[in-house]
């Protein structure tokens, strides 16, 4: 006990000049304009006459100053890092005991980290009671903002909760979908009962990061205080500021929870941490022993010292070469851009979508890799129009972007300010071809929507207006889409996009233009007639002899029932909208539309109707005969 005592005094004792430094009044300018110049004395220098109150008769009288080389310090070599292991020995209970007293020098040669293990194994929080945040309905958005109901879930069974969290591996064929599911992740929900608040929001944190959401992710963890994380929580934190290239946010989470993993990425966030509480020198040196004893590979090594470097004083030059790496992390990208670098081609072909989601959202990458990857990312939900409006006006500003890309943001900027309607639509149209179709097409569409909604409807461009109502849906323009209506025909493309994406009831639709829609349909296996009919029906827009009647005649089986249909179609009559998102979300993964069958279209859209997320109901449908 004594040596625990004499410790903490030590501790003191080297924070005391610190203490009386902040006392005295603290100086702004640098040190060197801070102290007087240093003068040299000769050592028999003459005593100075008495003042009379007069200039010197003549200068060669008064006393010159001698001057002396200045001899520059020779460079120290950086004090040893000394773990805490060296003083303390545990036993098997788990119980440490000081062996010895550590000297002044051995405490200067300690990470903050190894310090603080010598007083405690874990760092104390000394937080107030009230100032403790609750672990009930954590999240971003209450009902009250736009998010679900907090008792959603409080009679739904927590294994079917479970369950369509961790088996949604977080790729969404539906860019509506996307956004119902992170709205739903995001809302401050009650836990089912029988699942612990922290197992209830490690499960949503982790389909966040599945689903690209890395920011979202954030938001929400950091609604927990740290000293509640669980380990498991504590990892997906680490992977969260990896992907978001904040290395340093990781830091107070082990400062408090410590290291989760026993591999080389973790101690060597551990060693970034250290660098930027000022023990540069170790820090860098715990990194080259990693890279050299080949604990870490060494693009990744390299990157983390130069991540480090920055923190320090230490001028270190770390090169960055590429040669021989063909994969990618979310340690190795992480690192890589938010040290201002960008990964060869070699080093990111094939490495997944997940990198185009970070990229998009990353404002340390350069605009023309942002773009790029915006495609992606808007047309899965990740970002909005206005998002990438925004994005493409930087690029338009920017004089150093040139090429294709500012063709792009010039043809955007046309579209929004040429005056002729038809000039406007073929800027449009210039954005919309040359994708290759997929999920760059549909992203244009997305891009141009507000642009698409400005377009007064003209029967003179009755031809072009599928694609324009198609763009403006996108973004949710249904409103403006509707002014359309009396322009396009009946049975025709842009007919079926409004008949599912009008608000509020309409009369049912007559089955004459259902039949007209199918005859003039181009759409492999008539995808598009089976998707608007399963809108239709999951709308209540059609009568239900004459849904049934389609389901038979193509064979769409929409009255069948499976596991999945039975489970949303139960959350639904229970009024239970948070269930509801959760299973549309379970129920749209895949690669593309291609996956998605008119059966659970059905039962997706007429569940999400039925307890009142009518809005994403129609936007689902009409976002499935769109890119059907």
């Amino acid at each position: 006990m004594r040596s625990w005592h004499l410790l903490i005094g030590v501790s003191l004792a080297l924070t005391s000049a610190w203490a009386v430094a902040q006392d005295a009044p603290e100086s702004l300018l640098p040190k060197m304009f801070d102290e007087p110049p240093a003068r040299a004395t000769p050592s028999a220098a003459p005593a100075a006459p008495a003042s009379t109150g007069r200039p010197a008769a003549n200068a060669s009288s008064a006393p010159r100053a001698v001057s002396t080389p200045v001899i520059q310090a020779l460079p120290t070599e950086p004090a040893p890092f000394i773990p805490a292991e060296a003083f303390v020995t545990t036993d098997a209970d788990g119980k440490s005991t000081l062996t010895r007293m550590p000297t002044l020098e051995e405490l200067q040669g300690m990470s903050p980290e190894a310090f603080e293990q010598l007083l405690t194994d874990k760092l104390n929080l000394d937080m107030p009671a009230g100032a403790r945040r609750s672990m009930e309905q954590v999240g971003l958005v209450d009902e009250s903002e736009g998010g679900l109901a907090a008792t959603s879930l409080s009679a739904q069974n927590p294994y079917l909760v479970q369950t369509a969290l961790a088996a949604n591996r977080g790729a969404l064929i539906s860019r509506w979908g996307h956004i119902l599911l992170r709205r739903a992740l995001a809302s401050r929900l009650d836990a089912p009962p029988g699942m612990s608040p922290q197992q209830f929001i490690a499960l949503r944190v982790g389909l966040l990061i599945r689903m690209g959401e890395t920011d979202a992710a954030r938001a929400v963890l950091q609604g927990l205080d740290i000293s509640n994380f669980t380990p498991g929580i504590t990892r997906q934190a680490f992977d969260i500021y990896q992907r978001t290239a904040d290395f340093t946010g990781m830091c107070p989470v082990l400062s408090i929870q410590g290291l989760q993993a026993d591999n080389a990425e973790w101690s060597a966030a551990q060693s970034i941490c250290d660098a930027f509480r000022g023990s540069g020198a170790a820090a860098l040196s715990r990194l080259e022993r990693a890279r050299v004893s080949g604990k870490m590979p060494r693009i990744d090594a390299l990157l983390a010292q130069k991540y480090a470097g920055a923190a320090g004083r230490s001028r270190k030059a770390v090169t960055i070469e590429w040669d021989g790496v063909d994969t990618m992390t979310p340690w190795r990208y992480g690192l890589a851009i938010g040290v201002g670098l960008a990964p060869p081609d070699s080093a990111m072909a094939g490495a997944g979508p997940m990198y185009d989601y970070v990229t998009a959202l990353a404002p340390m990458v350069g605009l023309e890799r942002r773009a790029a990857a915006a495609d992606r990312a808007a047309a899965s939900g990740i970002i909005s129009n206005a998002a990438m409006v925004d994005l493409y006006a930087q690029v338009y500003a920017d004089p150093d972007v040139s090429g294709d890309w500012q063709k792009r943001a010039e043809a955007l900027r046309d579209a929004y300010t040429l005056e002729a309607p038809a000039a406007r639509l073929s800027a449009m149209q210039s954005l919309w071809t040359g994708t290759g179709g997929g999920e760059a097409s549909y992203a244009r569409q997305v891009l141009t929507a507000a642009a698409a909604a400005r377009v007064a409807p003209s029967k003179d461009l009755e031809a072009d207006a599928p694609a324009l109502i198609a763009s403006m849906l996108s973004a949710g323009y249904d409103t403006n889409a509707l002014a359309w209506s009396s322009i396009v025909p009946s049975g025709s493309a842009g007919w079926g996009l409004l008949t599912l994406a009008a608000p509020g009831r309409i009369r049912a639709v007559d089955t004459s233009a259902v039949d007209t829609y199918y005859g003039a349909d181009e759409s492999r296996n008539k995808r598009r007639s089976a998707f608007l009919v399963a809108g239709l029906a999951g709308l209540e827009r059609i009568d239900q002899g004459a849904a049934s009647r389609y389901s038979n005649d193509w064979g769409m089986q929409l009255d069948s029932a499976t596991h999945f249909t039975k489970a949303i179609d139960a959350a639904a009559t229970a009024g239970d909208a948070a269930s509801v998102a959760l299973l549309a979300g379970l129920g749209m993964q895949g690669s593309s539309w291609q996956r998605m069958t008119p059966r659970y279209l059905y039962h997706i859209v007429s569940a999400l109707r039925t307890v009142g997320l009518e809005a994403e109901a129609r936007m689902i449908a009409a976002e499935a005969v769109t890119r059907a």
